[in-house]
Parts: C-alpha cells; sequence; structure tokens
C-alpha cells in the first residue's frame, strides 16, 4: 500500500495541470517560506486534535457520557417543545458519512451544521423518522463562555426529505475530503471543526458496519451513549469497540546520498510522488510494518526507524471508517530498488534539491481557496453537480517535474521535515537492527 495521503481526488484536475512557474527568487522564495511555515506551525495534523475529546468527563458529571444519556432520554420521553436542557445539546447530522455543513461568504470559511435537540427532532419528524436515544452517538463536551455543551453525531441518511429542508437554510451535506482540502490548515479553528467532524465521521461509519455481532451474528446494540456497542444475544453479550486501522506511513532515507525514495501509484494523477506506507500487521512492532512494508513494495532493506508523528484519517472507504497514519524516517541499509508493480507503479529515489523544489509549487493554497467558495456554493445551493475541480485554473509556466501531497497529509509533514532536516537522526552507537523513537 502506498500513501497518496493527498487525501481527494478533488485535487486531481488541479495538480494534473500543476505547473512549476519559473524562478523569479524572490517572489517563489516568499511563497515558499509561507508554505513551509503554515504547513510546520500547525498545532497538529489535520483530524487530530479534537477539542471536544480533550478529556472523558467522570461519570457523576453531568457532561459525561452516561448523565448525558439520562437527560437525553428524559427529554425524548417528553412532548414539550421548549426544555430549557434542549440548549445545551448540540447535534451534528451525517448522511452517508458527509457531515452537515454551512459557509460565510466573508473569508470563504465553512462550519458544522449544529441543530438543538429539538430542531433534530422536527426536521426528522417530517421526514417520518422518530428520534431515539439509540439514534445518537456521544461526540464530547467542551465549556464554551462558561457554558457546558454536549456533542451528539447522528445519521439521518435515512431521512430522504430532510436534504432540501436544510438546504433552505442554507446547510447541505458535504463529503469530508472536500471539507478538508477547503480548511486553511493555519487556522485552528477551522482545523478543530474538521477533527470534530473527522471524529463523528469515524463513529457514525463505525456504527453502520457494525450492525450485526461478528462472534455470533446476533445485532448489536448501542450502549454507553453509542461509544461502544453490545451483542443483544444473552449467551454472547460481547462488547464491540470503534475500528481503528493502524497504518505505517515512511520516508525512507539514503543518509549517505542525501536522498529520499517517493513511490506512486497508477491512480495517482500525473507527477504525484509520495511516501510509503501499509497496514500492519498482527504480530509485529511498528518498525517491523515498516521494514516489512518497504522490503515487499521495493525491495529495500531498512534498519533504523525513527517515530514522526501520527494522524488519524478518517476520510479511508467506510469499511474502515477510521485509519491511523502513524508516522516514521526509516533508514536505508540496501538501495537497489525492485518494484513490487501489483503495488506501486514506480518508486524512485530522489535529491533533497528535487524534493525541496516540489515544495515551491504554491498551489496547495489556490487549491483550499477555490475548494472553500464550491463549498459555499454548494450551500447556497449553487453549481451542485459540477466537478469540484472543473474550475481550477493555474498559471502558466514550466510543468513542475513532480510535486508531492498537500499540507493536510501526514507525508507533506514527513517530507518537508526531511527537506529541512528537521527528522530525528538515528544515534551512530544504534545497532542495525534495533529501532528508534522520539516517543
Amino acid at each position: 500500500m502506498l500513501s497518496c495521503s493527498s487525501g481527494s481526488s478533488i485535487l486531481n484536475g488541479f495538480f494534473s495541470k500543476a505547473v512549476f512557474i519559473k524562478p523569479n527568487y524572490n517572489y517563489n522564495y516568499n511563497k515558499l517560506c509561507i508554505i513551509i511555515r503554515s504547513s510546520m506551525n500547525m498545532n497538529s495534523h489535520a483530524f487530530a486534535g479534537n477539542p471536544i475529546k480533550s478529556r472523558t468527563p467522570k461519570p457523576c458529571e453531568p457532561v459525561s457520557p452516561q448523565s448525558a444519556l439520562k437527560t437525553l432520554r428524559t427529554l425524548l420521553s417528553t412532548n414539550s417543545q421548549i426544555i430549557s436542557d434542549d440548549d445545551f445539546f448540540k447535534i451534528l447530522p451525517f448522511r452517508k458519512g458527509k457531515p452537515l455543513t454551512g459557509s460565510t461568504t466573508i473569508g470563504l470559511k465553512w462550519h458544522l451544521g449544529w441543530l438543538s435537540l429539538s430542531d433534530c427532532k422536527s426536521y426528522l419528524e417530517k421526514s417520518q423518522v422518530v428520534l431515539t436515544d439509540d439514534s445518537l452517538v456521544y461526540l464530547g463536551c467542551q465549556n464554551e463562555d462558561g457554558v457546558d455543551f454536549v456533542y451528539w453525531g447522528i445519521d439521518v441518511s435515512d431521512a430522504s426529505g430532510l436534504v432540501s429542508q436544510l438546504g433552505a437554510i442554507q446547510f447541505c451535506f458535504v463529503e469530508l475530503r472536500t471539507l478538508m482540502v477547503a480548511t486553511d490548515w493555519s487556522d485552528s479553528k477551522a482545523m478543530s471543526q474538521l477533527a470534530i467532524a473527522g471524529h463523528g465521521r469515524a463513529l457514525v461509519e463505525w456504527h453502520n458496519t457494525a450492525r450485526f455481532c461478528g462472534y455470533c451474528g446476533s445485532k448489536t446494540v448501542p450502549i454507553e451513549a453509542g461509544r461502544r456497542k453490545q451483542c443483544s444475544n444473552d449467551s454472547c453479550n460481547k462488547r464491540i469497540y470503534p475500528r481503528v486501522d493502524p497504518v505505517v506511513i515512511m520516508l525512507v532515507i539514503d543518509k549517505e546520498n542525501d536522498r529520499a525514495l517517493l513511490g506512486r501509484q497508477s491512480r495517482f494523477v500525473p507527477r504525484m510522488w509520495s511516501c510509503l506506507a501499509g497496514f500492519i500487521e498482527p504480530g509485529e512492532s511498528l518498525e517491523e510494518a515498516v521494514r516489512r512494508e518497504t522490503w515487499e513494495e521495493t525491495g529495500i532493506e531498512v534498519g533504523d526507524v525513527v517515530y514522526h508523528s501520527s494522524q488519524p484519517w478518517p476520510v479511508g472507504p467506510s469499511s474502515m471508517p477510521c485509519q491511523l497514519m502513524i508516522g516514521f524516517f526509516a533508514y536505508a541499509k540496501t538501495l537497489e530498488i525492485t518494484v513490487d508493480k501489483e503495488e506501486l507503479e514506480d518508486a524512485k529515489w530522489h535529491n533533497r534539491e528535487d524534493v525541496k523544489k516540489a515544495l515551491t509549487f504554491a498551489e496547495y493554497k489556490k487549491a483550499q481557496m477555490t475548494t472553500a467558495a464550491k463549498v459555499e456554493q454548494m450551500c447556497k445551493g449553487v453549481g451542485k453537480g459540477q466537478n469540484l475541480s472543473s474550475d481550477f485554473n493555474v498559471e502558466s509556466g514550466e510543468l513542475a517535474s513532480m510535486f508531492i501531497p498537500a499540507p493536510f497529509a501526514i507525508a507533506h509533514h514527513l517530507i518537508s521535515s526531511w527537506v529541512n532536516h528537521d527528522q530525528q537522526q538515528p544515534h551512530p552507537k544504534q545497532p542495525a537492527t534495533g529501532s528508534l523513537s522520539n516517543l
């Protein structure tokens, strides 16, 4: 498995026409510095840093999953449309994995479409769907201006009339990948919103894929406010936990020749290169997975392995609602490449200067702003059905020889860290078969 890590086909039409402007160095150097600074100064990776999951409340607290569920059941059992506690519950609907989204014209910033409990109940009733406590998933809590709020997610894919109802107030359901590209990665508030949406999608999609017990085949029921599921068969009674698929992603480095190994898959757009990656197999360590995947895909033997960082990746297929990308620098012991054509289209060593030049490709911000404008159009009901990449315009110039994933992907940060000499170097006394970590 090779990590595209660009995260979205939205960029395909854009990056396939990408150009590298010939060196007006005063201009391009400033552009480069802005890109590298903004990507390296992120507080956390995209989808990390979720503010409503910063701590787990104790069961006795009103905002804990247990207490919030009791309050929720009380609210839903009443016929009153206006209840004081209702305002403290915020609900984020998802439709086929897409979070409800709104957009503001000023600054072209999207925001999540939170609904109050009474509004959510009302909208669903108009679509002949009954809101129950089992349909809601506890996402977390946060204190805002001295007031505690509890956040929930809900799958409304079966509520067919909801799209038009919410469209009337300029809300729409937007692919999480689209929101990822549209997010200004230098805006901490926007990154927090993206992290919440990613967490919500992962939990909601997990509920949809864990409808039946893997042990006995009986139906499962949500417990602990939707944070877990349990088999309904009393003789089985197995607990089921949200699925996380760990993936190692590594930048393989030829230290002596100052080169990095990058690969590409046939599904990549032309000239795009990224880090190698692969799923961890049962019974192996992270370091072993790095070495095995590198050997299987490229025939390169790896010695020292150094941890860099990790990133939640909830934009994969619904069958894998949340991957965890665990990033490493891997130091090559051999240099001859033998590509596994079933895994990769190609793999090559790239010197530092060539990769640095790829980082000067400054169209990431343009892609972000253009996609943000498209999200605004979608929320206003304008241009639906258009290809979001169709209107990307690029400046004329010489085609870039290569480019790498954008700053919302961990691959970008692995590569830019190496380019800027920020990676942790292995200790010279470390045996080649050992592993290093700055965990």
